[in-house]
C-alpha cells in the first residue's frame, strides 16, 4: 500500500492534508482502482473522474451525517476508499464481498442502495423535506448526480420540486463530464456544454430559470476549487446546483483513449493496456451481428437505444446505418414511446435495453406499444442472473412483467443460431415481441434432434418427465436429462423457442408425460412455468424451476445460479425428490 492512501481510512482523515498531500492521494487512489478493477472487473472510468471531486465532499461536508446520495451508484468507488473499505477491494462484487453499487449494510455513509440512473434528486429531496419535519436544519443534503442522469425524465420531476421551496437546501453536484456510457446526448447536454464554455454562465441559465441556485463551472479535478464552490453552495441555505466539469477515465491512458466508452465498466482485464483478458462470442455480439445483417435487408429497421448503444449491441448498427440508430439518453420511457410513434408510421423499431431496465417502462409497454397492437421488438440483455453487479441488475422479472401484456410474444433462444431466427422471426412479426438473453459468452450450438410442432426436441429417451427448457437454460436442462436417464428414466427436453404465449404443442406434449419440468432464469413465480402450469390439462403433475422472488445479491454468475438449483445437477436433484413424493 503507498504510504499516503495507507493512513486514509476515514473521512476527516482528509482534513489536515496539504494541497500537495492531497494531489499525491488524488494519484495514489487511481492506481489503487486501476489495480484492483482490473483484477476483479467493475466500474473504472467514473470512479477515475469523479477522484478529486469525492476528496472535496467529504473535506466539506461531514458524513453520514450530511447526506451524500450518489446518482448512478457505480461512481461510488472513491466515496467506498475514504469511507473505510478500502481492504474490502480485494473481493469487490464477488459473493458475500463488496458491492460495486453503494450499499446500506456496508456503512453508515451509504444513504440508499442506488444503482439505476436519474434517482438521486429524488431521494435528496424526499431525505430534506424529512430532516425538515424533524427539525433538523444543520445537516445538509447532497446528491451527486452525472450529467447522462439528467437525461432521464425522474431527474427533472426532482428538480422541479427540488425548486418548488428555497427554503429546502440541497446542494446538487453535477460531475459533467460529457458521457453516460455514450456520449450525452440531446438538449440539455447542449445546454451544459454551452455554460461550460460562456463568459458568463448565468445568463440563460436553465438552472436559475426552474429557480435553483448555480455555482460553476467548476474544474473538478481541482480539489481546492471543488471545495471552495461546494463550501458557497453549503453556506447558500437554498437549493442549489455546483457544477463540475470532469473527464472520465482521467489518470489512466487506455481510458482516455476511448476504449469501450472509456472503460466505463470492464471485466477482468489488462492493467496496462485496459483489454479484457476473455474472449468468446457473447450473446450480445451475436445480436448485434444478426442485426446489422437483417439491417442491410430491412430499410425500415431502426434501433433505439437508452443511452447504451455499446452495452446492448446497437453501436456497429448505428456505424452501419447512422440515420437510423437513436440514442434517447437514459431515459426508457421515452424509447419506447418513441418506438411505439415510429411504428404507427410504418417502420419496425428493435428497442435494446438491460432486462432490468425494462422495470422502467412498464406502462409504455402496455399502454403505447400492445394497446396499439405495434410492430416493436424489445431485446432485452443481461435477462437472468446477470452475476457481480447484483439485486438491482439481476434480469428477473420481465418474463413475469411481460406475460400480462396481451398481443406479447416472447422468445429465448437457447444458442446463436437460434438467437438469429428468432430476431428475424421477431421483425417479421405484425405486433409487439421480445427476445431475452444473458449477459455471458453465446456457447456451442445446442441442435434440434426433432420437432413436435413449433417446439425443438432437444433430446428424447421416452416420456416419463418432460423438461421444458427457457432459453440459456437449456445446456443445464440436457445436462439434468443425462443424470436422470442414467436413473433409468425415460426423459425429453423440448425448447419451445416462443415460451410467451404458451403453444397448443407444449400443452399436447405435457399430456402424455408422468412429469412436467419448466426451468427458466427469472422468478418462478408468475413466470413461464406457471403460465405452462395453467395451459396443462387439471391433474398433470408440473414442477416449476427458476430464481426465488427475493433480492438476490451480487455474486458469479454460475455461483448464483447453482444456488438457485438451476444447473444439470440441481435440476436433477430437484426432479428426484419430486419423483420420491410422486412416484410414476
Amino acid at each position: 500500500m503507498t504510504p499516503l492512501l495507507s493512513h486514509v481510512s476515514q473521512p476527516h482523515d482528509l482534513c489536515d492534508l496539504s494541497a500537495a498531500e492531497l494531489r499525491v492521494l488524488a494519484g495514489e487512489i487511481r492506481e489503487f482502482l486501476v489495480q484492483k478493477v482490473t483484477a476483479r472487473g467493475g466500474h473504472l472510468g467514473s470512479n477515475l473522474g469523479i477522484v478529486e471531486l469525492t476528496i472535496a465532499l467529504h473535506r466539506v461536508f461531514e458524513s453520514p451525517r450530511d447526506a451524500i446520495v450518489f446518482d448512478t451508484g457505480h461512481q461510488a468507488y472513491v466515496h467506498k476508499i475514504l469511507t473505510g473499505r478500502r481492504a474490502e477491494f480485494d473481493e469487490l462484487r464477488r459473493r458475500g464481498g463488496l458491492s460495486g453499487y453503494p450499499a446500506r449494510h456496508e456503512s453508515v455513509h451509504d444513504h440508499v442502495d442506488s444503482s439505476h440512473a436519474s434517482t438521486a434528486l429524488s431521494y435528496a429531496d424526499g431525505l430534506a423535506k424529512a430532516r425538515e419535519l424533524r427539525g433538523d436544519h444543520e445537516s445538509a443534503v447532497v446528491a451527486v448526480v452525472g450529467d447522462g442522469a439528467l437525461t432521464g425524465g425522474v431527474a427533472w420531476e426532482a428538480l422541479n420540486n427540488l425548486a418548488a421551496d428555497p427554503r429546502r437546501p440541497v446542494v446538487v453536484v453535477l460531475n459533467d463530464n460529457g458521457r453516460s456510457y455514450a456520449p450525452t446526448v440531446g438538449g440539455c447536454a447542449r445546454h451544459l456544454r454551452q455554460l461550460a464554455t460562456a463568459s458568463h454562465p448565468g445568463r440563460g441559465n436553465l438552472f436559475e430559470s426552474l429557480g435553483l441556485r448555480y455555482v460553476g463551472p467548476v474544474d473538478g479535478h481541482d480539489v481546492a476549487a471543488v471545495e471552495a464552490a461546494l463550501t458557497t453552495a453549503r453556506e447558500m441555505g437554498e437549493p442549489v446546483v455546483v457544477h463540475c466539469l470532469t473527464r472520465k477515465g482521467q489518470g489512466y491512458r487506455p481510458a482516455l483513449g476511448d476504449l469501450d466508452e472509456h472503460l466505463h465498466a470492464i471485466p477482468v482485464s489488462d492493467p496496462v493496456t485496459g483489454r479484457p483478458l476473455s474472449s468468446g462470442v457473447t450473446w450480445t455480439r451475436a445480436f448485434s451481428d444478426q442485426l446489422c445483417a437483417l439491417g442491410e435487408r430491412r430499410p425500415d429497421l431502426v434501433a433505439i437505444t437508452a443511452a447504451m448503444p455499446g452495452p446492448t449491441g446497437l453501436a456497429a448498427f448505428g456505424r452501419r446505418f447512422p440515420g437510423r440508430m437513436f440514442d434517447v439518453g437514459i431515459a426508457e420511457q421515452q424509447a419506447l414511446a418513441s418506438a411505439a410513434g415510429m411504428a404507427m408510421a410504418g417502420l419496425h423499431p428493435v428497442v435494446a435495453v438491460y432486462a432490468t431496465f425494462l422495470n422502467r417502462a412498464v406502462d409504455q409497454v402496455l399502454m403505447d406499444v400492445a394497446l396499439h397492437r405495434l410492430p416493436v421488438t424489445l431485446v432485452l440483455d443481461r435477462a437472468g442472473i446477470t452475476g457481480p453487479d447484483g439485486a438491482s441488475h439481476h434480469g428477473m422479472w420481465d418474463l413475469p412483467l411481460l406475460s400480462i401484456v396481451p398481443g406479447m410474444r416472447v422468445a429465448a433462444p437457447r444458442d446463436a443460431v437460434r438467437l438469429c431466427e428468432l430476431l428475424e422471426e421477431a421483425c417479421d412479426h405484425r405486433g409487439p415481441t421480445a427476445l431475452r438473453f444473458p449477459k455471458a459468452q453465446v456457447g456451442a450450438e445446442l441442435p434440434a434432434v426433432g420437432a413436435f410442432g413449433e417446439m425443438d426436441v432437444l433430446s428424447s429417451s421416452g416420456r416419463d418427465v418432460l423438461i421444458v427448457a427457457v432459453g440459456a437454460t437449456a445446456g443445464a436442462c440436457l445436462d439434468a436429462a443425462a443424470l436422470l436417464t442414467g436413473d433409468g428414466l425415460g426423459v425429453t427436453v423440448v425448447d419451445p423457442r416462443w415460451v410467451i404465449p404458451v403453444g397448443d404443442d407444449l400443452a399436447e406434449a405435457a399430456r402424455g408425460s408422468a412429469l412436467v419440468i419448466t426451468v427458466e432464469d427469472g422468478v418462478a413465480v408468475s413466470g413461464v412455468g406457471s403460465l405452462i402450469r395453467q395451459a396443462c390439462p387439471p391433474g398433470q403433475h408440473v414442477l416449476n424451476l427458476g430464481l426465488p422472488c427475493d433480492f438476490i445479491p451480487h455474486g458469479g454468475r454460475s455461483e448464483l445460479l447453482a444456488e438457485a438449483g438451476l444447473t444439470g445437477l440441481g435440476i436433477a436433484s430437484a426432479a428426484r425428490r419430486e419423483l420420491d413424493r410422486w412416484p410414476l
